[in-house]
């Protein structure tokens, strides 16, 4: 079952194919940046790998405050009607508007002053670079091609992007309606994929988007990335407790991870997925890949 993005009186009924279940959550941006920020800190507390916890964390702060201090006012009901079952946001095909990169400029300004100087001359690089450049660095990474993207630049202007995609999606006058189809594994919103998913408290899982931040259901019974349902296996580090699992599927060798809030409601999608990624090195050592992608840690190509 598949979910589209349709205008809100399309459903004014009420009702849709999968029950009461919300086929799609939009963020709360008012709490996200800071939520995950305060998340992030609070893991690399004793975490290994606080140094890289906490530099993420500064990046949701930046996210926050350059939220509050340049929104995004945009008239997005055409591109919601001729949608047509397709991702109204599409983020191989949306044309962005050069507010994205004023939102990569103020990133920059607010994370320099307290930046150490490897960071420092990462950001002042991009903020020289030409915005030819910067556009075409966007669209790869946009586009999956992080071969042509280098690993230091590439969380900065995805926090710029996703902070840009996530605005639109929350001012996308849509609602989800779950239809028969395929293509479940991307995100209805923009067709990005997840970074994670989440078991919300009441036990329904939601795949977490990695670039408008958006969730959308999928039933727990099959894999989140091919739709198989025999071979399905849980992963943990420590026990069968943990706040994060990797789902494995040997149908297709992928895995995702789980973030359990109904056993801990403090956990995020991306924070807790980039503070278990030695639960990801064991699954890689056992032949299988990741279906999802943090926007703090983009693979090496």
């Amino acid at each position: 079952m598949s979910i589209q993005i349709v205008p809100q009186d399309e459903l004014a009924d009420g009702k849709n194919a999968a029950g009461n279940i919300p086929p799609v959550l939009f963020a709360n941006l008012k709490t996200l940046y800071q939520r995950r920020a305060d998340r992030l800190r609070a893991l690399a507390e004793n975490s290994p790998l606080d140094g890289y916890l906490n530099f993420a964390a500064a990046i949701c702060d930046a996210q926050q405050r350059v939220l509050k201090e340049f929104p995004l006012s945009i008239d997005l009901s055409e591109e919601l009607e001729k949608a047509a079952g397709k991702p109204p946001l599409d983020c191989a095909l949306f044309p962005r508007t050069p507010h994205w990169l004023t939102l990569l400029d103020a990133l920059i300004a607010v994370l320099k002053p307290g930046a150490s100087e490897p960071v420092r001359k990462v950001l002042e690089c991009l903020e020289q670079s030409p915005n030819l450049q910067r556009e075409m660095m966007a669209t790869e990474l946009l586009c999956q091609d992080f071969k042509h993207v280098p690993a230091d630049k590439a969380p900065f202007i995805w926090a710029a992007l996703s902070l840009y995609w996530a605005q639109m999606a929350a001012q996308l006058r849509g609602v989800g309606r779950a239809d028969y189809g395929e293509n479940r594994q991307f995100c209805p919103v923009c067709g990005s994929i997840p970074v994670s998913a989440v078991i919300n408290a009441g036990g329904l899982r939601y795949l977490h988007c990695n670039l408008c931040e958006s969730e959308w259901h999928v039933v727990r019974a099959k894999c989140s990335n091919c739709d198989e349902m025999e071979h399905l296996n849980l992963w943990s580090i420590d026990d069968e407790q943990a706040t994060v699992k990797a789902e494995a599927c040997d149908d297709c060798g992928a895995y995702l991870k789980l973030i359990y809030q109904d056993k801990d409601p403090q956990a995020d999608a991306v924070a807790d997925d980039l503070a278990t990624l030695l639960l990801d090195d064991r699954m890689e050592d056992k032949g299988f890949s990741s279906s999802g992608i943090n926007p703090f840690l983009f693979p090496a190509e």
